[in-house]
């Protein structure tokens, strides 16, 4: 007979009882009241736990943060790489990119990685790569280079030491509140995240303005058939793409009742069957902001599939159209730019150039998009001509913060210049010397400005 008491009662015990197996979460539990004033809170003073020290801490796994990672471990130092999403890529990967940008006259990790993507069959060229495969790679050769990987965790917080000397980094993940120490550390974020945590002076936007490169977010198309749309002058073949093929499909889009953002949308074929779409800004979003970005996130992707539903009510070659999938971030163009021991400028672009430090020979053009769609709603140079230009080493390293290097597009720059810099072919050559400038350092227990640049093995790639 069935005893209601007696099972309550038995529930009750269970509810309380551990599983056979399971362990106690890492988190801390402490259940001291916060203090609250009304508009803030006061945290309850913890011990936060020291979970691993390394040579070098790279923070970011985007095509910078990789390469710093990769040339550091290959140097023979231990290398910590921590990335906030659920694997390495960045841009490239959670952001689908799907198209490299100034890599060609690059050496070292890029065109290792421009080889190894080539050697499968999973797209037509590096250049507009698969973005699954560049995950599965960028894992695989940090693996080989001993590169210790933490994904899921994000940077909250950095401490220096009395010499102005970063010591120390607090990270938030499923495990909690944890603290890293290095000898070394690379702020890869993209926006300067750890520079501005340690304590680094920055600059962002426009200097007339104050205002920022519009977000974009990418989507992976399925249902067209790449030879009917080259065909009817909508694309190039193979991930090529032309002016006059962006110019026709803007107005083929705005023939169905929608202005798109962005006014050169593009289509890069990655392999049959499977094509990338640029089609999207968003203006005056701050990347320093979650709430805007959230926002910005939001509306890209309404956009994208206003404009799908728009052409595949077309019919004909549009009738199969399909989002895949959007981009797990949205593109960010711009946020800090860290302050250096040299801040690369206009001039520098126009003059083309030269260092002895050089860490990298930069060939792309000034690519600034539109700060506002009443300007064009495309991309211009900013009346900047450039000639081939290094980076020099100086860029690279933090003027306020001792022990800190930045890489990718928060290096200390202009506004002009970071339009150029910013793209992610050059994002990995400067990650890559970085790294081995790092790793020396690191073994010899100096700063990155005190080792003789000769000292360093740098790929110039010139």
């Amino acid at each position: 007979m069935f005893n209601r008491r007696k099972f309550l009662k038995l529930s009750a015990v269970a509810a309380i009882t551990p599983t056979i197996g399971a362990v106690a979460s890492p988190i801390d539990t402490n259940n001291d009241t916060a203090l609250a004033n009304g508009t803030t809170i006061k945290e309850p003073q913890k011990d936060i736990p020291i979970v691993r020290e390394a040579e070098v801490i790279v923070c970011g796994g985007g095509p910078a943060g990789i390469a710093a990672a990769i040339s550091a471990g290959r140097k023979g130092a231990k290398t910590i790489l921590i990335e906030a999403y659920g694997c390495l890529g960045g841009v490239w990967t959670t952001g689908l990119l799907c198209n490299i940008i100034d890599y060609q006259n690059k050496g070292g990790i890029m065109q290792e990685i421009v080889k190894r993507l080539q050697e499968t069959d999973a797209q037509y060229s590096a250049k507009c790569y698969d973005p699954e495969l560049m995950k599965v790679l960028l894992d695989e050769m940090c693996r080989e280079a001993g590169v210790e990987i933490r994904l899921h965790t994000r940077i909250t917080a950095a401490y220096r030491d009395k010499k102005n000397k970063i010591e120390h980094i607090v990270t938030e993940s499923f495990s909690g509140r944890e603290a890293w120490k290095g000898k070394i550390f690379i702020d890869a974020t993209g926006n300067g995240d750890l520079s501005a945590y340690a304590g680094c002076k920055f600059d962002i936007g426009s200097p007339e303005n104050g205002k920022t490169q519009p977000a974009s977010l990418m989507a992976i198309i399925g249902g067209l058939n790449e030879e009917e749309m080259v065909k009817n002058g909508y694309m190039m073949n193979k991930g090529l793409t032309a002016e006059d093929a962006k110019k026709k499909l803007y107005k083929t889009i705005k023939e169905t009742n929608i202005e798109p953002s962005f006014t050169k949308p593009t289509f890069f074929g990655i392999r049959p069957g499977l094509v990338a779409l640029m089609t999207n800004h968003e203006y005056e979003v701050s990347a320093l902001d979650a709430s805007q970005v959230s926002r910005a996130t939001i509306n890209a992707r309404k956009e994208i599939y206003s404009i799908v539903d728009g052409l595949r009510k077309k019919g004909g070659i549009w009738s199969q159209m399909r989002v895949l999938t959007t981009g797990a971030q949205i593109g960010i163009r711009e946020a800090r730019r860290i302050h250096g021991l040299y801040r690369l400028t206009s001039e520098d672009l126009i003059n083309g150039a030269r260092f002895d430090d050089a860490v990298c020979r930069v060939t792309f053009t000034v690519d600034i998009h539109t700060l506002t769609k009443a300007e064009g709603g495309a991309y211009h140079n900013g009346k900047v001509k450039v000639k081939p230009y290094d980076i020099p080493l100086r860029s690279l390293i933090a003027k306020d913060v001792n022990g800190l290097m930045m890489v990718g597009r928060c290096i200390s720059g202009d506004f002009y210049a970071h339009g150029s810099y910013r793209v992610t072919g050059n994002a990995v050559t400067m990650g890559e010397n970085a790294g081995i400038v790092a790793a020396t350092a690191a073994k010899t227990d100096r700063l990155p400005q005190d080792v003789p640049w000769n000292e360093f093995g740098i790929q110039k790639n010139q």
